[in-house]
């Protein structure tokens, strides 16, 4: 490989490696060859086998929370910023098993060897919530003592369309359906109540 490897470089090399091995028997020396560079190289940019790891996982996690982000940002009445923050959330993970299921179920075995990794992943995304609950407590749309309680609970009620241990039920027809049901039942509990 000719010039400077980048970072980018060796994680798209190290995607393609465990889309051909898997991640049990995908080795930094793979990863080196099909960059057609040394494993030292690889060592030089990732320290283990375990950092090359979290750092793929890192990366697809960002992958999945990007789009989030724009919604949090966007403004506009809180209820419908949740609705599409959740919506979005379920539809990406869905949308990225149902194109690669080999490979998702890779990223999905990765993040389990990745605990720390996905724990700020999931700190992250409950924080974006929270932020998107404040705004709705303070707009007076949403009734929450506590946003950040609130989005957790929030992320936790809605974690069988976004969380992969569900990924075998996201085919359902129904699924969409349950979705609605499911976020009728959060938006009841969090809307002020009037007189």
């Amino acid at each position: 490989m000719a010039g400077v490897l980048t970072r980018e470089q060796i994680l798209e090399a190290a995607e393609e490696t465990l889309r051909r091995f898997g991640p049990a028997k995908t080795t930094v020396v793979d990863v080196a060859r099909t960059l057609g560079v040394s494993h030292g190289t690889v060592y030089r940019h990732f320290p283990s086998k375990a950092a090359l790891r979290d750092a793929v996982a890192e990366e697809w996690l960002a992958r999945v929370s990007a789009p989030l982000e724009a919604i949090v940002a966007s403004g506009g009445p809180a209820l419908g910023r949740l609705h599409d923050w959740v919506a979005t959330l379920s539809a990406t993970k869905r949308g990225l098993a149902a194109e690669d299921p080999e490979l998702f179920e890779t990223y999905v075995t990765l993040a389990v060897q990745s605990r720390e990794v996905v724990d700020r992943h999931v700190d992250e995304l409950v924080a974006q919530l929270t932020a998107i609950v404040a705004a709705g407590v303070d707009a007076g749309e949403l009734a929450a003592a506590d946003p950040a309680a609130t989005a957790r609970a929030i992320f936790d009620a809605t974690s069988r369309f976004h969380n992969p241990v569900h990924a075998g039920e996201w085919a359902d027809a129904g699924l969409a359906d349950a979705f609605e049901a499911v976020w009728s039942l959060l938006i009841d509990g969090l809307r002020p109540r009037r007189g």
